[in-house]
């Protein structure tokens, strides 16, 4: 690039940026990096609003999940010394952990096709929300509990924070050090990432660490809460300077590189998109590897293109920041006017015809479509709301990280594409569903420790949660279709829902509820008595 071309580069960064350039905001960073050269690095808001330090180039985030990649490089390294090996079984290195059914490898919760319950969705499940305390201890009895798997090993892709906790305790058994100490000696003092460090108390004081924020309902933000510690999950704290240096790096050894982008197919023939603690997706005609981070109030966007030797890195510590649409923006302009660069596609015509509930036939999948005022399509799926955008095949796939979802509209319904080859037809839910009856009573859930007890208030039901942690609730069940409800857990950063499914008896009874996340399956809370 000539300096000219910088300059404008800059410019077009802080454009971006500028919506989170406002007094009393929390913001943003973004940096562009080729050929080992941080071309540029612009950053706006505050990284503490209570005393009104900016955001600049030495502010450090949470990165959370763009930690797994560090955390796969770990065993990588193990693996190339023939101290362990990615097939073997999870417990032949932690054989405190229940047989779960199946045999989970650590190549399985690397590529996060393992099938282990991500163990976030399991505490809440519990009335647990990721802003109250909890242990490592409390992490770890709520995966040892579990005696299923979501799906076969191998089978399927599907997120989970559990197999890159487990894999960060194996470094340590492995190593004989922490994992903290593991990284620290391996891989950022000999790439040069002083500000990269691996925390999993969250209340250790790090220099230049920014606060994260969550915007209030009416206006103004607040502290963000953070209860659980963190590990080989999401435990580091890093910039864009330091991920600039773990780019270099990863150039100087190119094994490891290919090996953390190596994919493994599916049964089906298919590629599992998610490698080795990245993702590997096409974007606009090219082949991106990348990977998200959330924590409460902090968003990142570690992305890469290996074929343009390009790199973007967004990070931010406002929760209303999507960062990954914001580093992908950054690419684009970052590749203007290279001949490589697809047209992005345009968004069909007629979105507005899609708006409303849909579900699938057998009540596995239900969600809720909508247009922002910008008339970009939304779709919110267990609380969680995420922007869609077109995609190739008239598709409209989901703009964010770590998921398998594309609807492909079809005459009255719709066609959900997953991964490995699996496809949902949606229809549109019923208007108007009247609450099940008999639910009421006391539920109980071993594979959780957990107690429900449905309780009717005035024609509505709600569920009081005993956890084996604390009690909460009410939580209000809403009905969706017939023995179909949405289960509404309050929480500090967003608002969820698990869908929960009516397994009856011959003669009609209740028997059981069943509990459905989007990374926690098939929790069966049986009916007390």
């Amino acid at each position: 690039m000539t300096s000219i071309d910088l300059l404008r580069l800059s410019r077009s960064l802080r454009a971006l940026l500028a919506p989170y350039d406002q007094p009393g905001s929390p913001g943003a960073t973004l940096g562009v990096l080729r050929d080992g050269e941080l071309l540029a690095h612009e950053s706006a808001g505050l990284a503490s609003l209570e005393l009104a330090v900016p955001i600049g180039a030495g502010t450090c985030f949470r990165i959370a999940s763009v930690s797994k990649q560090f955390t796969c490089a770990a065993i990588l390294l193990l693996a190339r010394e023939g101290r362990l090996n990615p097939g073997d079984d999870l417990r032949r290195h932690l054989p405190e952990l229940p047989e779960f059914g199946a045999t989970v490898t650590l190549a399985h919760c690397m590529q996060n096709s393992s099938g282990l319950r991500d163990m976030l969705e399991l505490m809440r499940l519990g009335g647990v929300d990721l802003a109250e305390p909890a242990s490592a201890a409390d992490l770890l009895a709520a995966v040892g509990r579990q005696a299923s798997l979501n799906f076969a090993p191998g089978s399927r892709f599907l997120y989970s924070n559990t197999g890159f906790m487990l894999l960060g305790l194996v470094v340590e058994r492995v190593s004989g050090q922490s994992l903290a100490a593991f990284l620290q000696q391996r891989i950022f003092a000999p790439a040069g990432m002083t500000r990269t460090r691996h925390t999993p108390d969250l209340a250790e004081p790090v220099p230049g660490l920014a606060c994260a924020y969550l915007p209030n309902a009416g206006s103004g933000f607040r502290r963000a809460r953070h209860g659980f510690p963190l590990g080989g999950e999401g435990g580091l704290v890093s910039c864009v300077e330091d991920l600039a240096l773990w780019t270099a790096w990863l150039a100087r050894h190119p094994w490891l590189d290919a090996a953390l982008q190596a994919q493994a197919p599916f049964p089906d023939g298919s590629l599992n998109p998610y490698a080795h603690g990245v993702e590997v997706r096409p974007w606009r005609g090219l082949r991106t590897v990348s990977h998200g981070g959330l924590w409460p109030g902090f968003k990142t966007c570690f992305l890469r293109v290996p074929a343009k030797q390009l790199a973007v890195v967004a990070i931010a510590n406002h929760a209303g920041v999507d960062a990954h649409h914001l580093a992908h923006q950054a690419l684009a302009l970052a590749l203007a006017g290279d001949a490589g660069l697809a047209p992005a596609p345009a968004l069909p015509a007629g979105l507005a015809a899609l708006t409303g509930r849909w579900l699938a036939d057998d009540g596995a999948v239900n969600l809720d479509l909508a247009l922002a005022a910008d008339g970009t399509p939304m779709v919110t799926q267990h609380g969680v709301p995420f922007a869609l955008e077109a995609a190739p095949g008239g598709l409209l796939a989901a703009r964010r990280a770590a998921i398998a979802f594309a609807l492909e509209p079809r005459g009255d319904s719709l066609v959900l594409h997953l991964d490995a080859g699996h496809r949902l037809t949606l229809h549109r839910a019923p208007a108007a569903v009247a609450p099940p009856a008999g639910l009421h009573g006391h539920y109980h859930c071993a594979e959780l420790d957990a107690d429900w007890t449905v309780v009717e208030r005035g024609g509505a039901l709600d569920v009081l949660v005993q956890g084996p942690i604390k009690h909460v609730g009410p939580w209000r069940l809403e009905s969706i279709a017939p023995d179909l409800l949405r289960l509404h857990a309050p929480g500090d950063a967003w608002q969820g829902w698990f869908d929960v499914t009516v397994r009856r008896g011959a003669e009609g009874q209740a028997m059981a509820l069943v509990a459905h996340g989007a990374r926690a399956k098939e929790q069966v809370f049986s009916r007390l008595g």
